[in-house]
């Protein structure tokens, strides 16, 4: 009989837009509460950094609030398509993109925010090794720039986490949580993300992902044995395992189910008319009987029947009040273990009745007991938390079908086991037309384990890879082999991977209802395309006038631009673009009528009555491709008799 709590309506309202915020906080009584870190707050709501804070629960360290204060802050960059690396550009749904993969996140959000159904990262391990990135916003920045190296004209700084920086940990998990903070909002209400890790910095990434996922989203923690030879330590024990987090994006995100091994399939033995199946005992057990009273109820049996006998249903006491006694043949069962203690059984009174077909009486060690038919279900088994199959093994199933792939000698240290990758998907990917990201690209297993996947189960769908175009030691065998960074490698790989499933599944191509795309468009992370004045007018000089007749940068091309405006619209980058010529005009169709543009520098005022015939939902032109500035206002008159609904823009 009390208003409602709005402090806790509003803190809950607060943590479904800012997961990040949420803390616990003592009250006046000493008890722990769920409260608001409002100094976090201010800052996901900030354009600089906020100063303050006071103790509290929660992961923290150097560089927190300034990897907030990236994560965001706004970028101008955008990303060219790169033709002559791609494979089948005009028809693939599949996206490689060589970069920074933090600028590749920021860039992304418009396109695919809310989008993307699994995000699987294989991130590099803080393991004393250089790591390359993009910091603009360092903490005391002088003293980084004299500990850690310059830093190139592209803003990328060199971190090499060694033992002798008193920063080790900050500096990787900085690394890590501005780029978790931007991936989180590209996840689907119901997306899924994974996350492997070692041993080393998984209790730090289990609090971070606790935080920005939100700690009751936690899927699962997975062991997977992907060493068993085991990697030495100077101190501990030989490590033969790795972490994989699972998370999803809100309540709405469940785990998918692994296929059954043959173990697991010869369990089911016995078979009727409907199918196999396992007797197993009726009693669920670990249950407890106030979790359901109402399945705690007596079964009458004899060594041939079960019946449920007269009984009544006790509201205040929430027990079975039996009308009966049993006949001189029968026994009363209760779901009751060898221990006594009162569990409960599987099914309800009503489906006990139904399905009594299901179930028969069975005498074990002279005592009567109650068995079901255990069916083995369709969608196979819901995973572990202990992965150990030999094929997770990322020597013999990651090094070595790398070298059998490429024919050639060890071209890619430390790639993942296709197989671990292929069974994170499996319980990630619930849906055959999903987008998978993975912007920790490396090798490129993720990509190949999709296709791996679309071929296996006739599924459709399709990948993003980001991956820093890091380069590659001129000593190594993948640069005398004419591999000149990583992604020279993970581009390569997808082809050839791409070719060697098309080659080795013939009759399973001829089964599908759509053809297998294993093409993949590459783009690669630039400045933005329009010149710098566009974005600080203040910094105009009158002997920079001459140069803004344009205000496109030179040496960007039409593609360039249609690539940049569909990022800016929100349009995703997978999307089907046709190129027509137009009254002599190059015009690009993106998704038929969703976007037509044409940036030509002399536009034939006439194919604006032929784009109008399209009925586009939106159509853009650059500003110095009209004639003059009569055709500018001509074009948005003409297109309000011809396409009214049509939404006019000019870069």
């Amino acid at each position: 009989m009390q208003t409602p709590d709005l402090t806790e309506k509003n803190i809950k309202n607060i943590a479904k837009l800012f997961p990040s915020v949420i803390t616990e906080k003592e009250d006046e009584n000493g008890e722990l509460k769920r409260a608001v870190d409002f100094d976090l707050l201010k800052q996901e709501l900030s354009k600089e950094i906020v100063e303050g804070g006071e103790e509290r629960y929660r992961l923290d360290w150097p560089g927190k609030k300034a990897s907030l204060l990236k994560a965001n802050t706004s970028i101008n960059k955008t990303l060219r398509p790169c033709r002559e690396e791609s494979v089948d550009f005009d028809n693939t749904e599949n996206v490689y993109i060589e970069g920074d993969n933090f600028e590749v996140l920021k860039i992304l959000q418009e396109s695919y925010l809310g989008r993307i159904a699994a995000i699987y990262i294989d991130p590099p391990y803080n393991t004393g090794t250089a790591m390359l990135y993009n910091n603009n916003f360092g903490v005391n920045e002088r003293q980084y720039n004299e500990e850690l190296g310059a830093i190139t004209e592209d803003g990328v700084k060199m971190f090499k986490n060694t033992n002798t920086d008193g920063r080790i940990h900050s500096n990787w998990l900085s690394f890590m949580y501005e780029r978790l903070v931007v991936a989180r909002d590209l996840l689907k209400d119901d997306g899924v993300l994974c996350l492997t890790i070692d041993d080393y910095e998984s209790p730090r990434v289990k609090m971070m992902l606790d935080e920005i996922m939100g700690e009751e989203n936690q899927l699962g923690v997975l062991a997977i044995r992907n060493n068993p030879a085991g990697r030495s330590t100077i101190k501990g024990v030989s490590v033969t395992h790795e972490y994989a987090l699972i998370y999803g994006k809100s309540d709405e995100s469940v785990v998918g189910r692994l296929p059954r091994n043959q173990k697991q399939i010869d369990r089911y033995k016995k078979s009727d008319g409907i199918g196999a199946f396992e007797w197993v005992n009726f009693r669920k057990p670990g249950s407890k009987k106030n979790e359901s009273p109402k399945m705690f109820y007596p079964i009458f049996t004899t060594n041939e029947s079960l019946r449920i006998p007269n009984m009544t249903w006790d509201v205040k006491k929430l027990e079975w009040i039996l009308k009966e006694s049993p006949k001189k043949d029968e026994s009363v069962i209760y779901p009751v273990d060898d221990e006594g203690k009162e569990r409960r059984w599987r099914w309800a009174v009503d489906r006990f009745k139904e399905k009594i077909s299901e179930l028969k009486p069975w005498s074990v060690k002279g005592k009567l007991h109650v068995y079901l038919k255990g069916r083995m279900p369709n969608d196979g088994v819901l995973p572990s938390t202990w992965w150990d199959k030999k094929e997770y093994s990322s020597t013999a199933y990651g090094t070595n079908l790398l070298k059998d792939l490429f024919k050639e000698l060890q071209i890619f240290t430390y790639p993942k086991s296709i197989y671990a990758v292929l069974d994170c998907l499996r319980v990630m990917s619930k849906n055959k037309n999903d987008i998978i990201l993975d912007f920790f690209a490396g090798s490129a297993t993720t990509a190949h384990a999709v296709l791996q996947l679309n071929i296996e189960d006739s599924g459709n769908r399709k990948y993003i890879m980001a991956q820093l175009p890091e380069k590659i030691d001129e000593k190594s065998d993948s640069f005398k082999l004419g591999y000149k960074t990583i992604s020279d490698i993970g581009k390569e790989r997808i082809r050839r991977a791409g070719k060697k499933i098309v080659e080795e599944n013939t009759e399973k191509l001829k089964e599908r209802e759509n053809p297998l795309d294993i093409g993949f468009r590459v783009y690669k992370t630039d400045s933005t395309n329009i010149k710098d004045v566009y974005y600080n007018p203040k910094e105009l000089k009158q002997d920079k006038l001459s140069g803004l007749e344009d205000n496109i940068k030179e040496d960007r091309s039409s593609e360039d631009l249609l690539t940049q405006v569909m990022l800016d619209l929100g349009l995703e980058l997978s999307l089907k673009i046709e190129t027509k010529e137009i009254l002599g005009n190059k015009v690009f169709f993106v998704e038929d009528n969703a976007l037509i543009a044409c940036f030509d520098k002399k536009i034939n005022f006439g194919i604006v009555d032929e784009i109008a015939k399209a009925k586009p939902l939106k159509v853009i032109f650059k500003d110095a491709g009209f004639k003059d500035d009569r055709d500018r206002i001509n074009v948005e008159e003409r297109f309000k008799r011809l396409s009214p609904e049509t939404i006019i823009k000019v870069l």
